[in-house]
């Protein structure tokens, strides 16, 4: 199926008494989920339109970190240098309910560590990457109704336009519109706890914050004051009570009594840059796929931020998704392709689920969590506790069900050392890639989707692997009837003829 480009003719949404426009894919919310998806999208010439209800970016400056698995991805696309010049790097330690231990060593990256970086930055790079592919983002459009068909999906907006595509992905958040229109089920236990977030400024000197956070933070790890820069201080305080979904942010004097109930000052608060809430409703979506509208980021799954997963979580959802969904598009998808999106993302993010529920309780002021804390605590002085909780917050010790095999199948394979530069560097193009140390391999029929490299002396211990767009190993060995198997598989039918499109070195 071709994609014709954009004209200047061309409008994305339709006007009175127009045929809605046709697109390949919609996408429903302009935050990092939906705008890497976007992108995702366009590496495959797919005519994407991103509908963003707000009219503007958010102004507020929240510090979220880029787990090591995001950065590499980040890494695959080319565009790890761009986004790391805007944050800070720091050791992927205490990351796991906030116990305070020392990152494990040798972690099998080439990106071991956390990027923090302000929120609208990391959005605002996203989306420029996916404009500056092609991508089209329109401000101001709620979704407020869809319907679809054997064809594609008509999506009506809030003031009655339409438009019209192959596919609808809602990447619309916690509240997800295009969840509530499909009617998916999102089961899971409501806030129990709340907890107020913000960025003020303070009067008290530095090094009486400082005592009084270390004294309370022995039992209470849902506080903290942290100097953010510019004079002003990033706060975080249990809040009173819970108050429900659609209540108003915080005001000043939330904080103030908050901190004086905590802390037994406000340490003088004043000035907020912005001011929020947020709780520990724990949900999962029942279904990720019905038809041709799929779900993503947050409008999937929701969880407490402890760990710093949730937007690491929905950027892994689109980077999964991208290629399915284009392949699928440009008709050469394998028939349960677009299905294995739902079977390996969805008990990931009930893995998510669980080890926010638990990091929860370790924050529990009550003498049981705190008992299991202090053993958990101990237990990870030994090497092996300590990785296995990190690689499971920062996604890297994922391994996705393709039946039986090596270890390494299934999972991601690390950026290592090819011939000419790193591994990663490859994969810019979001296609497949044959990794060949026999140097007698081919792709054949594929070579329009799968890049040929040869390279006897790539740090690898298996022969030869074939490597998914997303970075995870489809195939090792070294028979070539059962390297076209596993191509037939992952990428459909080989082409009549060869294609030249691919890198062959």
């Amino acid at each position: 199926m071709d994609s014709p480009q954009f004209t200047a003719e061309t409008s994305p949404i339709s006007g009175a008494g127009r045929a809605p426009l046709m697109f390949d894919v919609i996408i429903a919310g302009c935050g990092p989920t939906g705008a890497m998806l976007a992108a995702e999208l366009r590496l495959h010439d797919v005519r994407v339109l991103v509908l963003e209800k707000e009219t503007e970016p958010a102004s507020f400056v929240r510090i979220v970190g880029l787990h090591i698995r995001s950065l590499e991805l980040m890494a695959m696309r080319g565009l790890l240098e761009r986004i790391r010049e805007h944050g800070r790097q720091r050791p992927a330690a205490g990351l796991f309910a906030a116990i305070d231990k020392p990152a494990p060593t040798g972690l099998d990256s080439a990106h071991a560590y956390l990027l923090g970086i302000p929120q609208p930055v990391i959005v605002r790079l996203l989306e420029e990457h996916a404009s500056q592919l092609g991508a089209q983002v329109r401000r101001g459009c709620a979704v407020a109704d869809l319907e679809q068909d054997d064809e594609g999906v008509t999506v009506e907006l809030a003031d009655g336009e339409q438009v019209r595509s192959h596919y609808l992905v809602g990447c619309d958040g916690g509240r997800s519109t295009v969840r509530k229109l499909l009617g998916v089920g999102f089961p899971g236990e409501p806030s129990r706890t709340e907890t107020l977030m913000g960025e003020m400024e303070v009067g008290v000197p530095p090094e009486e914050i400082a005592a009084k956070v270390t004294e309370i933070g022995r039992t209470n790890k849902r506080f903290w004051l942290r100097p953010f820069g510019g004079g002003a201080y990033s706060i975080v305080v249990p809040a009173a009570g819970v108050s429900g979904r659609d209540a108003e942010p915080p005001g000043i004097e939330d904080f103030k009594q908050q901190l004086c109930a905590v802390a037994g000052t406000d340490f003088g608060v004043h000035s907020p840059r912005w001011l929020s809430r947020f709780g520990d409703a724990t949900r999962l979506a029942e279904r990720y796929r019905v038809d041709r509208v799929l779900l993503a980021g947050d409008a999937a799954h929701i969880h407490p931020p402890t760990g710093g997963q949730g937007l690491n979580l929905g950027v892994q959802d689109a980077f999964n998704l991208g290629w399915k969904l284009a392949a699928q598009i440009r008709g050469w998808a394998p028939t349960t392709l677009l299905d294995t999106y739902q079977a390996e993302r969805h008990p990931v993010a009930e893995s998510v689920l669980d080890n926010t529920r638990a990091q929860m309780e370790l924050h529990s002021p009550e003498p049981g969590p705190q008992a299991v804390r202090r053993l958990l605590t101990e237990l990870m002085d030994f090497d092996e506790v300590n990785r296995h909780l990190i690689e499971r917050i920062t996604a890297i010790g994922i391994r996705y069900d393709f039946g039986a095999g090596p270890e390494l199948l299934g999972r991601r394979l690390a950026d290592i050392d090819v011939k000419g530069g790193r591994l990663y560097g490859l994969l810019h193009r979001g296609r497949g890639l044959l990794l060949d140390r026999t140097e007698r391999l081919t792709v054949g029929g594929w070579s329009d989707r799968v890049d040929h490299v040869a390279d006897p002396t790539a740090a690898l211990d298996v022969p030869c692997v074939l490597l998914r767009p997303d970075g995870h190993v489809a195939w090792i060995g070294d028979d070539q009837q059962d390297l076209d198997d596993h191509l037939s598989r992952w990428f459909g039918r080989r082409a009549a003829a060869p294609s030249r499109g691919g890198a062959q070195t």
